[in-house]
């Protein structure tokens, strides 16, 4: 069976142009950061393939976080007789690979985690350059001075942050982000 694994880093990312024009028969994809441990289509996929199986993939980044996590997750699918395509690279692992097909893995996945390094680099260098012209004001508040402060109120009465959170369209992390806030300068 031929397989697809996509990956994106958010849900207004578009997912068709990764296999796009490549044939198969199931799709597992995920929306999280490359950096994410938890990709639950991709422990699915896993679970999922057999013995002569081919898992396509558009590139090594989208695969893996890391090299590290490219090459446990390559020699996982090779181990398990799963054949892996990376289109972008034209790399194919069978299992039985030769010395220089484990070489252009680790060259390739290297050099893909290198370009990664060096875009938050750029991307850093982009936003302390915005910040000093006055340019970037960073990601807006979640809530309101007056909705946290009244979030502070009930928190501090003994409401459930979940549910503080629901009702305030946040996640539980941003409650308690309000809260060390408020720790912090109160």
């Amino acid at each position: 069976m031929r397989v697809g694994y996509i990956r994106v880093s958010s849900v207004d990312q578009n997912t068709v142009r990764q296999l796009d024009g490549i044939e198969v028969e199931r799709t597992f994809t995920d929306k999280a950061s490359g950096k994410d441990t938890t990709r639950p289509k991709l422990d699915e996929m896993l679970a999922f393939v057999r013995d002569g199986d081919t898992v396509i993939v558009h590139s090594m980044d989208r695969l893996a976080r890391n090299l590290d996590d490219l090459r446990r997750l390559v020699r996982l699918l090779t181990g398990k007789g799963v054949r892996v395509e990376f289109v972008k690279e034209s790399l194919t692992f069978t299992g039985e690979d030769s010395p220089m097909a484990t070489l252009l893995l680790s060259v390739m996945g290297a050099f893909a985690e290198f370009e990664r390094a060096l875009i938050l680099e750029r991307q850093r260098e982009g936003i302390a350059a915005a910040k000093a012209r006055g340019a970037y004001t960073g990601r807006k508040p979640a809530l309101t001075d007056a909705q946290a402060g009244q979030l502070r109120e009930r928190a501090a009465a003994g409401e459930s942050k979940s549910l503080l959170a629901k009702e305030f369209g946040i996640s539980r992390e941003t409650v308690y982000s309000y809260l060390r806030a408020d720790t912090v300068t109160g």
